[in-house]
């Protein structure tokens, strides 16, 4: 007669026990991360010199993209909103140049203004300029001087506008108010990179002439706050107005 084998028993179906106690405890591991990281205060300057250094070794395929600091840390995903590290940034940014301000008597001169594209340094012509010139005064070197140290805190783009008012200008070095305002835009680009340093692969310059004034021109009052550079610590997040609104400026 056959012998009847024994039965085994069955198994038990599902992960093993100590899953569900593992699963819990990475899960309060990554709350009190992001609880941490919520609560922190990151220099973005360090981060950007710790990241750049592993530039080129995480592509997971050989030819493929490196990780990107700049889009990583600053790239927004809603809108135009800033990111809560840019914001801090150009907010810090803010109030060292108010402080600056204040302090040296020149807030009729210099003002600030937090906008959609970053934060813009507004510099009155006079300050900066001799009507007509495009050279800098001793006077607006001093400021030029502290807007340097604060653009070197900072990993942001600068961009340097120059704006005139609706007088003619017709020199043999300026045969319009372009050539002025451009002029105006790059002497200050050339200030920041033989006199303080600044990297050049992180500014530009740009002249509008007198078509994107501030107040109407028609008092010298007005003319006068016309007469400006703006300098623009970018935000990075910022990809410009709608083309719809881009064709409406050109036209």
């Amino acid at each position: 007669m056959a012998r009847k084998r024994p039965e085994e028993p069955e198994s038990e179906s599902g992960s093993p026990e100590w899953m569900t106690t593992f699963g819990d405890m990475m899960t309060l591991l990554l709350t009190f991360f992001v609880l941490l990281y919520s609560m922190s205060s990151i220099d973005v300057a360090k981060f950007e010199q710790a990241m750049g250094s592993l530039q080129g070794h995480l592509g997971v395929l050989s030819g493929g993209r490196a990780i990107s600091t700049q889009q990583n840390l600053d790239r927004g995903d809603i809108g135009q909103d800033f990111s809560p590290i840019t914001t801090r940034v150009l907010e810090r940014a803010m109030t060292e140049i108010e402080t600056y301000v204040e302090d040296e008597g020149v807030s009729q001169d210099v003002s600030t203004e937090m906008t959609q594209r970053g934060l813009v340094i507004r510099f009155t012509g006079q300050l900066l300029f001799n009507l007509g010139e495009a050279d800098i005064r001793e006077e607006g070197e001093d400021v030029l001087l502290r807007v340097a140290d604060i653009i070197r805190e900072v990993p942001n783009d600068v961009l340097v506008e120059g704006h005139t008012d609706n007088l003619p200008i017709n020199t043999p070095e300026f045969p319009s108010n372009w050539e002025l305002s451009t002029a105006r835009a790059t002497r200050v680009i050339r200030y920041f990179i033989e006199n303080e340093d600044i990297d050049p692969d992180r500014l530009s310059a740009s002249g509008y002439s007198e078509y994107q004034p501030l107040r109407p021109n028609d008092t010298p009052e007005n003319r006068a706050e016309n007469r400006r550079v703006e300098i623009v610590l970018l935000n990075p997040d910022y990809m410009g107005p709608p083309r719809a609104e881009q064709e409406e400026v050109i036209n």
